[in-house]
């Protein structure tokens, strides 16, 4: 009983966690049996002008019925992001670590699908960089976009951090 408490307590928080939202655009069958691509657009939030759009595998019933792993896609994604509107750069992290401005489940509890955002000073470009995070088995499958600033009319909040 503790057990399962604690996994739907898991997954409930993994739900409401995500830092911001997707809007699927779009939806294109790939087979007979119900796969899909998906295709989401995502608003950075706290880089107002700047959209990505994302791209993942999404498995029907009858292939996961087919072929079992009930509970996970794969991790094939792809992500594309533009300037969409006039910049404002807000509270970013300047870190070489980025952070994280979009997460969504792949799996029931254990895999994650992340978009992180990486500010580049010295080339001034924002780089947003598409992974999947799994708790066991981290994936080499990536992809990332990027958004220059240095032509751009750009407002940064805090004022634009130096080289």
């Amino acid at each position: 009983m503790g057990f399962r408490l604690m996994m739907l307590a898991a997954a409930l928080a993994a739900s409401i966690a995500a830092p911001a939202c997707a809007e699927v655009v779009g939806k294109v069958g790939v087979d007979w049996v119900g796969n899909d691509i998906v295709v989401e657009a995502i608003s950075d939030p706290d880089v107002k002008g700047v959209t990505c759009h994302v791209t993942y595998f999404d498995r029907s019933v009858i292939d996961r019925l087919s072929k079992g792993n009930w509970f996970e896609d794969p991790s094939n994604n792809s992500i594309a992001c533009r300037q969409t509107g006039p910049i404002t750069v807000g509270d970013i992290e300047l870190g070489k670590g980025g952070e994280e401005v979009f997460r969504a489940g792949r799996s029931l509890i254990f895999k994650k699908l992340v978009v992180n955002r990486i500010y580049d000073r010295e080339n001034d470009t924002l780089v947003y960089l598409i992974h999947t995070r799994e708790v066991t088995n981290g994936s080499a499958k990536m992809a990332i976009s990027t958004v220059p600033l240095f032509n751009q009319q750009v407002t940064w909040s805090k004022g634009k951090p130096e080289k």
